[in-house]
């Protein structure tokens, strides 16, 4: 069993704060930029940042579905989603870039399969995982643009 490690990043409209509170916005913004791979969109307490617990569930393929729990914290100016169901947590950081627009990175980690089953896992999952990060921060970017 190994860990899978997944990046992705995007520069999108808005300063840092703007971008940042659009993140933490798990009410309203949220559900705008998760991409079809998301479903049963739920929030089960807070809303608004730290303390927030977030229930969905991401079909990475149509038979890899994780149903995940997500309780976000927001250590060091980051916000994490630590999955009670599992061992991922995703990190998003928020950075300036040219122009007045901010960097965004998502990180996300968990601890693999074992064997046959872990050795797909690391060769295809972070592709996978990447391409839905990169749909909602296209999505983020637009809902920024819009506003």
């Amino acid at each position: 069993m190994g860990q899978v490690s997944v990046t992705a990043q995007r520069v999108v409209h808005g300063s840092v704060d703007q971008v940042r509170a659009a993140l933490a916005d798990y009410q309203s913004t949220r559900p705008k930029i998760l991409t079809e791979h998301y479903s049963e969109y739920e929030v089960r307490a807070g809303g608004h940042g730290a303390g927030s617990q977030v229930h969905w569930k991401l079909a990475a393929t149509s038979k890899r579905v994780r149903d995940q729990l997500i309780e976000v914290s927001e250590p060091d100016s980051a916000l994490v989603e630590t999955d009670r169901n599992s061992s991922m947590v995703t990190t998003w950081t928020v950075s300036p870039a040219d122009g007045g627009q901010s960097s965004v990175q998502v990180h996300t980690v968990w601890n693999g399969a074992g064997g046959i089953g872990g050795i797909f896992e690391r060769a295809f999952a972070p592709g996978g995982l990447r391409r839905i990060y990169d749909g909602v921060l296209t999505n983020l970017d637009a809902v920024l643009r819009s506003s």
